[in-house]
């Protein structure tokens, strides 16, 4: 059996639909799943369980004996939310007790990390263990998310394989249910339809133009790619950064959105919202060496591509992966 956590959420519920893609429906799916909006997610996918978050540990030392493999990608991922008790008890102790107990039955993981351990990239954006301690994220989201890498590293025992994944800025089909978490596209999209322009946050920093922000923006079907490429591998084992390497305008990205529309663009910028306005990020972009050092050779979408794909197959369908 394969578990994967946060099953109904964006990113897993894609990695569900490519597992059950190659074949794999021995699949248990792991969530908090009263939350009706996501639960056409896994509507149609295959799979042999699902087990709520809160009964998980108690089904695991109960099935240990059956599970080849865990993706842990559950997590409070909401980067508005000050509360570190939260943090503290659904993504650092919660992956704490995945990793020991696979850890103790020898099964193999992959758990999500965050590009915003980075903060503000001051030591830049290179997914090398020696620069974790050092890390200052800019919000208690990312602080979970690098006190579990920190704290990961100086154990003494592991699972045979383990990775640990610093998403960058995701985006693709099965977000619809993230409100404000959602990808920037889809409230670009969602803008665009609603009054023909796309609002873009205008610049606080005099080293960035209104609209000159950057991120690295990846393509969900590429970090599920990534996900697949590690568990077929299986060796290796390390924190990894998955981005595409390349940072790309919020302005390309809006104009980008316009074109898959095939629609003149209409940006208008407006102020940066006071809660996030201390903690934004201005500049990132992944160092994907190490995993192309691995073994990993396929190439990203470009931004470009990944938006049209995603408009053209999932938004203006309201489709599903």
């Amino acid at each position: 059996m394969i578990v994967v956590t946060g099953a109904a959420g964006f990113i897993a519920s894609c990695l569900v639909a490519e597992l059950n893609n190659l074949g794999f429906t021995n699949l248990i799916l792991v969530d908090d799943f009263s939350y009706p909006e996501k639960q056409k997610n896994i509507s149609k996918k295959k799979y042999l369980m699902l087990v709520e978050r809160n009964m998980f540990f108690e089904w695991f030392l109960a099935n240990n004996n059956k599970i080849e493999f865990v993706f842990h990608l559950g997590a409070r991922t909401d980067t508005t939310e000050k509360s570190t008790l939260i943090f503290d008890e659904l993504n650092l102790n919660y992956s704490k007790k995945i990793f020991e107990i696979c850890t103790q039955y020898q099964i193999p993981l992959i758990y999500a990390s965050s590009a915003a351990t980075y903060g503000n990239g001051e030591f830049g954006y290179d997914d090398n263990h020696q620069i974790i301690n050092k890390l200052r994220p800019l919000n208690p989201y990312g602080e979970s998310k690098n006190n579990f890498d920190k704290w990961l590293l100086v154990q003494n025992k592991f699972p045979p394989f383990w990775a640990g994944l610093k998403f960058f800025n995701v985006y693709g089909p099965n977000e619809y249910h993230k409100q404000r978490m959602a990808s920037v596209i889809y409230h670009s999209f969602l803008q665009i339809k609603a009054t023909g322009k796309i609002e873009l946050f205008k610049s606080h920093n005099p080293e960035y133009s209104d609209g000159g922000q950057m991120r690295d923006f990846i393509y969900v079907k590429d970090l599920i790619s990534i996900c697949i490429f590690l568990f077929r591998q299986q060796k290796n084992s390390g924190i990894y950064n998955v981005g595409t390497g390349k940072a790309e305008t919020f302005l390309e990205l809006a104009n980008a959105t316009f074109g898959a529309l095939q629609i003149e663009p209409n940006i208008e910028f407006i102020e940066t919202p006071i809660d996030i306005l201390d903690t934004y990020q201005y500049f990132t972009q992944a160092n994907m060496n190490k995993l192309r050092e691995i073994g990993y050779t396929k190439n990203f979408f470009s931004l470009h591509a990944g938006i049209d794909d995603y408009v053209t197959n999932y938004l203006k369908q309201n489709a599903y992966l």
